[in-house]
């Protein structure tokens, strides 16, 4: 079946009165992608890891009802193949290493999410030795309740196993407060089935909406996934240079340029929409998205104005492929950004 195509006061005070002249919407193309005032404050090394661990790259952070803080590195590097440390460790509010789990069940560890269950979400983008391209369902304890996929096997979109959908290198998780699983695929450039994937809450195959390209409804490396208060979905179109906006039943609904190439997104439970962008740069190649500056925009689903931005904490950001935040994670104000090429998980809290 395939379809048609807490939150701080001072923040919302400050995203409400910003001056219309730095706010960005689709009928003022010509607004500096830049000129935002910054409310935040970074926290670097806030994690404490266990003695002899260090930080891989992670496009995966997520915070759970408690307060507490999990992240899905790569083992130490950029890949878990061949590692025996555990990807998925756990911290208290204040950085605290509580556990870790999943040594050799993951290759490349990329989308995470925390359902309303405080069950743990987590893609799996790569592929070898009979794992890796599902999506798995843990709980706390690291316990698998469910894989969605068949692990270690590529699909193309017309590929089942047992009547199983075999992913084609799964981006993103989302989980519907109703339950409904939607997984964003497809990582490579110009190649793959690059579409959004629905099941519904008993894992039951559904069917898909998008498809390679640059049409309206169409993706090319759909690459985050977040939902708002109306239950709208919204996807992070990065090659495209947009997000797009779709019902749960794959109807298009809107297209937004304003928040940059997006690699990570974040809706929080007053419709901020917070949208990293890792990718931006002036020179004709990956990521040529001349004028804009990587960083964090934020702004409202309700009106789709972007009022503040948080740049880069590398100022030669433009010499690299991926800079900054490509996981992102919103909790009672504090934002937390994981970074590939950083290799670290930075907490932004506002300026006092």
């Amino acid at each position: 079946m395939r379809y048609s195509t807490a939150f701080s006061g001072a923040l919302c005070a400050l995203l409400l009165l910003a001056a219309p002249a730095l706010a960005q919407t689709l009928d003022q193309p010509d607004a500096d992608p830049n000129a935002y005032p910054n409310p935040y404050t970074q926290v670097n090394g806030f994690l404490k890891l266990p003695a002899g661990r260090k930080m891989g790259s992670s496009s995966a952070v997520a915070v759970d009802h408690q307060g507490h803080i999990w992240v899905a590195d790569r083992c130490g590097a950029n890949s878990c193949k061949g590692s025996t440390l555990d990807p998925i460790m756990e911290f208290d509010a204040e950085g605290n290493f509580i556990k870790s789990f999943g040594a050799g069940k993951f290759l490349f560890p990329h989308g995470f999410f925390i359902d309303s269950n405080d069950h743990l979400w987590l893609t799996d983008g790569a592929i070898g030795d009979g794992i890796g391209n599902d999506v798995v369902e843990m709980d706390r304890d690291g316990k698998v309740l469910r894989t969605l996929g068949v692990p270690g096997v590529m699909g193309d979109g017309q590929k089942f196993v047992g009547g199983i959908y075999a992913f084609n290198e799964p981006n993103a998780v989302l989980v519907s407060p109703q339950g409904d699983i939607f997984v964003a695929e497809s990582h490579t450039p110009n190649e793959g089935t690059h579409r959004i994937v629905h099941f519904d809450k008993n894992g039951k195959y559904v069917g898909w909406f998008g498809g390679l390209g640059i049409g309206l409804g169409r993706f090319n490396v759909p690459h985050a996934l977040a939902i708002d208060s109306k239950g709208r979905i919204f996807i992070a179109d990065r090659y495209n240079n947009r997000i797009q906006i779709f019902s749960q039943d794959g109807k298009l609904i809107d297209i937004w340029t304003q928040f940059g190439r997006p690699s990570g997104i974040y809706i929080d439970q007053n419709d901020i929409l917070y949208s990293t962008d890792s990718e931006s740069r002036t020179p004709v190649a990956y990521g040529f998205h001349p004028g804009w500056g990587r960083g964090i925009r934020l702004g409202s689903v309700k009106d789709g104005i972007v009022r503040a931005w948080i740049p880069d904490i590398d100022p030669e950001a433009d010499r690299h492929i991926t800079s900054g935040g490509e996981g992102i994670w919103v909790h009672d104000g504090v934002i937390y950004s994981a970074q590939v090429r950083q290799q670290t998980v930075v907490k932004y809290t506002l300026k006092k």
